[in-house]
């Protein structure tokens, strides 16, 4: 059975809806063998690495047109949620910057079979280290961390390999209707957008179970909602 994560790495809920995923992932009994593919999802693609932003909060409150104390008040819930979840938040480290780099990272990773432990370290430096995900020697030591050779990351962020399948992945987002992440698809059949609880998961991870090996044929994806990153307006 495959699941389908469309997610950026500057997205808060992201990580939230990927660990409430992993979580779910252990509480079922007798899975299958899952597949699991991160897709690529930009919420700010026009964005600049040499980012004008001194902080996630100035980012926040122009994006959303609210003062810079209430982008720090908005951000205090989701790190509250965050920590619900088991991640940190480190709002007053996290550096603005483009993720184009890191996604085309993302699908070099998925060729070694290393994209998953690659997101996760991603997100890990981007909210808890206060890493510059935009910043293509940040992005070799946090690949070659992941297991993959350094001179072949070098190599991929010198070009442009790989710029077509996150614009695929970007394209199709927008063909099947998603306009916010994290979306989570389960064998094209059942979908959670946003980060949803571990039970929502759970729930609909039984459901698309079930449906797979009933081989049913499900016309029309059945969406649970939550909280999500749109590109219009961040996260809320």
């Amino acid at each position: 059975m495959k699941i389908e994560v469309w997610s950026d790495i500057a997205c808060p809920f992201c990580y939230i809806g990927k660990r409430h995923l992993e979580q779910a992932l252990q509480q079922v009994e007798n899975a299958p063998i899952i597949e699991l593919e991160w897709k690529s999802f930009q919420l700010d693609p026009d964005l600049k690495n040499d980012s004008p932003y001194a902080s996630t909060y100035a980012y926040l409150a122009e994006r959303k047109g609210i003062s810079y104390d209430q982008a720090k008040e908005l951000t205090a819930g989701v790190r509250r949620t965050g920590e619900a979840a088991g991640v940190t938040l480190n709002f007053e480290k996290t550096i603005i910057a483009n993720t184009l780099d890191a996604h085309r990272l993302l699908h070099f990773a998925k060729t070694k079979r290393l994209a998953h432990p690659l997101k996760e370290l991603l997100f890990r430096a981007h909210f808890t280290n206060g890493a510059n995900i935009g910043d293509r020697t940040t992005l070799i030591a946090i690949a070659t961390e992941a297991g993959l050779d350094t001179s072949e990351v070098s190599t991929v962020l010198g070009g442009d390999q790989f710029m077509s399948a996150v614009q695929r992945d970007i394209d199709e987002a927008h063909n099947i209707g998603i306009r916010g992440v994290p979306f989570f698809v389960f064998n094209r059949k059942y979908a959670i957008s946003g980060a949803q609880p571990v039970s929502a998961f759970s729930q609909t991870l039984n459901q698309a179970i079930s449906a797979w090996r009933a081989e049913q044929n499900i016309a029309d994806l059945k969406v649970s909602e939550g909280p999500s990153c749109r590109p219009e307006g961040a996260c809320d």
